[in-house]
């Protein structure tokens, strides 16, 4: 999938540039294009320089809390509800601690630690499965709630606006945190039709309850302010819920006798791996991406998808976002390549760049997350998993777009 779409992106950019040349009789294109080549390349060092250092940082941290016993406390709490929703997982079974740890990881926005986490969480599913090339009902709600992108804290997100110069880099906090809430709630309400979960228990119902009240207090409190004020206190409780995780897995950490310096160092020397590892994928999506903007055929994307919201009568301040959301279900990469690219044509808070972060930190790449989770076991049938994955990608593009004109617009 990825090789089809990077391919693409230099092919169309191709088709495009000798368009603008043959017909249009713009000679400077390729000249853009090449020029464009080399900034992106520059650029995804200057970012590499970042994330080397949020990669480290956050995974030291969950190391410390992972060392403290908070993730298998977690995973304790979570334990009758998995066994619920995940009938065929035996309690104490090594996956619930791993699908723990993982969708720790993502709430943390720390999609690339969470991935070898997922693997080794949905390998330990496999070891249940009694068809190993079908995807078991466990496999596909884990599945599932990953292409979600439950995501609470965007570290990932707030480092490439702090890259780019935001002063504010929190300021996407709760847009991003109800978009992917309309994700994941959308993703994990399509598992349970399918597969009959039964939503009526207890249990059940006691952490729909809870999850649903903290979103209607967020709403409530969010819907009397102004935009200005809604800015304002997105960013206030962004830098204070992170710094609130920090201060909590330290302490506990100590408490509990963790020697938290030696922890923090081992969790960032992995941090410092995956980090190094992405720099190669970064180059080749941020060029591809750089060459398809330069060709203009971006541009004549977006102005078809604007003629028809104007014919709507509808506010086209939308589409200018639209290529991270139309990317993002195809690969991660190639859309974390667009928002980048977005921040700097338009302006790091511009709306197009607000937007295309929340969509970033809202939706997940659905075909490639299928596709190494599922590769890694060799499930080749998948049943219901796309479906209900492409509904949560849905859900949070819309959500996106409504909660960004409500907190920017």
């Amino acid at each position: 999938m990825l090789n089809v779409l990077w391919l693409g992106f230099f092919l169309v950019g191709a088709l495009s540039a000798g368009v603008q040349w043959l017909v249009l009789g713009d000679e400077q294109v390729f000249s853009r294009m090449v020029t464009s080549l080399f900034d992106m390349a520059a650029l995804s060092v200057q970012i590499m320089v970042v994330l080397f250092g949020t990669l480290t940082l956050w995974l030291g941290f969950l190391r410390i809390a992972e060392s403290a016993g908070l993730v298998n406390t977690l995973a304790r709490w979570l334990g009758p509800l998995f066994a619920r929703l995940m009938p065929g997982v035996p309690r104490g079974h090594p996956a619930i601690g791993l699908i723990t740890l993982n969708f720790a990881a993502n709430a943390l926005g720390l999609d690339n630690a969470a991935t070898p986490i997922g693997l080794r969480a949905m390998r330990e599913l496999q070891t249940l499965n009694t068809q190993p090339d079908t995807a078991t009902n466990a496999q596909i709600l884990f599945l599932v709630l990953n292409a979600s992108s439950l995501t609470l804290l965007p570290v990932s997100i707030f480092m490439y606006r702090l890259q780019q110069g935001a002063p504010d880099p929190t300021m996407v906090f709760l847009p991003i945190l109800l978009a992917t809430g309309a994700s994941t709630v959308t993703g994990f309400l399509t598992v349970a039709l399918m597969q009959r979960l039964p939503l009526r228990d207890p249990v059940v119902l006691l952490w729909m309850l809870g999850i649903a009240l903290g979103f209607s207090a967020i709403l409530v409190g969010a819907a009397g302010l102004g935009t200005a004020a809604l800015s304002r206190v997105s960013s206030l409780t962004g830098n204070l819920v992170l710094f609130g995780v920090i201060v909590t897995f330290i302490t506990v950490g100590a408490w509990r006798r963790v020697d938290v310096y030696e922890a923090f160092v081992d969790g960032a020397r992995q941090g410092f791996d995956i980090a190094r590892d992405l720099l190669p994928y970064l180059v080749a999506m941020l060029c591809a991406v750089g060459v398809l903007r330069a060709s203009g055929a971006l541009d004549i994307l977006l102005d078809g998808i604007r003629w028809a919201a104007e014919a709507l009568h509808w506010d086209t301040r939308f589409v200018d976002a639209l290529p991270t959301a139309l990317v993002k279900p195809f690969s991660g990469s190639a859309a974390r390549a667009l928002l980048i690219e977005t921040m700097q044509h338009f302006g790091v808070d511009s709306f197009p760049a607000l937007l295309a972060a929340t969509v970033q930190g809202s939706t997940e790449a659905t075909f490639y997350v299928l596709a190494v989770y599922y590769g890694a076991v060799g499930v080749q049938r998948a049943r219901h998993t796309v479906g209900c994955a492409l509904a949560a990608d849905l859900a949070g593009v819309l959500a996106s777009i409504a909660v960004c004109y409500w907190f920017f617009g």
